[in-house]
């Protein structure tokens, strides 16, 4: 009997959640990430280790065939070279490698953190602030092989970590990259920094391999999302349910004795002008349910850009008192891991209101 597409694709993904040696079931139930933190060697080594790290690439590569790597589940066989709303096909386009330092102080260290950026986007904000890579697709395309000797220049460069920009649409080949790159001695955590625009079905599939998550939650209200953001008005339930099973993977953020990150979650929040964001929506939910340490870092540097002038309430920047009632309101929740600038902008801001 010939199966639809849609078939093809749910039960590739459950045949890719039984393999790798855990066994993931419902809310899926992995190997606890306390036993993996005591070992500092990263994920994807570890399961190399136990043999499973190429079966999970091949397995995760074949979804592209009928394409729902993301919460739009455009279905379309990206093995055949059509594209769907990433306007991506089963090859990568990169527009840019190199070490950061303007990524948070645990990512960057003395060194770096060693930066991708992935071309084109499965998000599209009408306000984002790299649009000729993300709207437009500005980069070069390349193999699976050639973004594995990118990983290892940046660590032959002393970055401390592979920083994976919008990988969402690309996971699979970012996936055969690493398995490449561990073949000739990449060594590093790997750092997933993601819109939040996710399937928590699709970020299980990389339980074991990611080592520090970077998602965005940029929008609680789905009206705002859906207006800002291409119709994503799913957003907010779906960046939060990814947020929690990232959270389940590899818990809150740490750092090792010389203050590097080497684990854990990471979420960043964009404070924007008239409240879209729900800024006190967002410190009221991670405080109920993730623990209060997660690491938060509460943004201001929201600026017009792109289409944001066409659309009135975030024509502007954000003022002194919006971004001190953002952290007014984090602290209120209790949220005890905020970021470190994100402390700095409030105790400047504050300054500034109070001569």
């Amino acid at each position: 009997m010939r199966i639809t597409r849609r078939q093809f694709a749910e039960e590739t993904i459950q045949r890719i959640l039984m393999t790798g040696g855990v066994f993931y079931a419902g809310h899926a139930i992995a190997a606890s990430f306390k036993e993996r933190r005591k070992d500092r060697l990263p994920g994807y080594l570890q399961m190399k280790k136990r043999g499973s790290l190429a079966k999970r690439a091949d397995d995760a590569f074949s979804i592209f065939e009928s394409c729902r790597l993301c919460p739009r589940q455009c279905g379309v066989n990206r093995l055949r070279g059509e594209r769907g709303f990433c306007d991506n096909s089963n090859t990568v386009r990169v527009a840019a490698a190199h070490p950061h330092f303007g990524e948070e102080l645990s990512l960057t260290g003395e060194n770096g953190s060693g930066t991708i950026f992935f071309s084109r986007c499965n998000l599209r904000c009408v306000f984002c602030q790299n649009w000729p890579i993300a709207h437009q697709g500005k980069g070069e395309d390349i193999g699976d092989e050639q973004l594995a000797e990118k990983m290892l220049w940046l660590q032959k460069l002393g970055c401390h970590n592979i920083n994976l920009v919008t990988p969402t649409h690309v996971m699979p080949n970012i996936l055969r990259a690493t398995l490449i790159a561990c073949e000739k001695g990449l060594s590093i955590p790997l750092v997933y920094n993601t819109s939040g625009y996710e399937r928590a079905v699709i970020i299980r599939l990389l339980d074991g391999i990611v080592d520090i998550y970077l998602p965005d939650l940029k929008y609680m209200d789905g009206n705002h999302a859906a207006r800002y953001s291409r119709d994503a008005a799913d957003y907010p339930e779906s960046a939060r349910n990814a947020i929690l099973e990232m959270h389940r993977q590899v818990g809150t953020h740490r750092m090792n004795d010389q203050g590097i990150a080497v684990n854990g979650l990471m979420i960043r929040h964009l404070v924007m002008p008239n409240r879209i964001a729900g800024t006190r929506q967002f410190v009221t939910w991670v405080s109920e349910n993730l623990p209060k340490e997660t690491y938060v870092n509460i943004m201001p540097q929201y600026h017009v850009a792109y289409k944001a002038y066409d659309y009135a309430k975030i024509a502007r920047s954000i003022t002194v008192e919006e971004y001190l009632e953002a952290m007014t309101w984090a602290e209120a929740a209790g949220l005890s891991n905020l970021d470190p600038r994100s402390i700095e902008s409030r105790n400047r801001f504050a300054a500034r209101d109070n001569p």
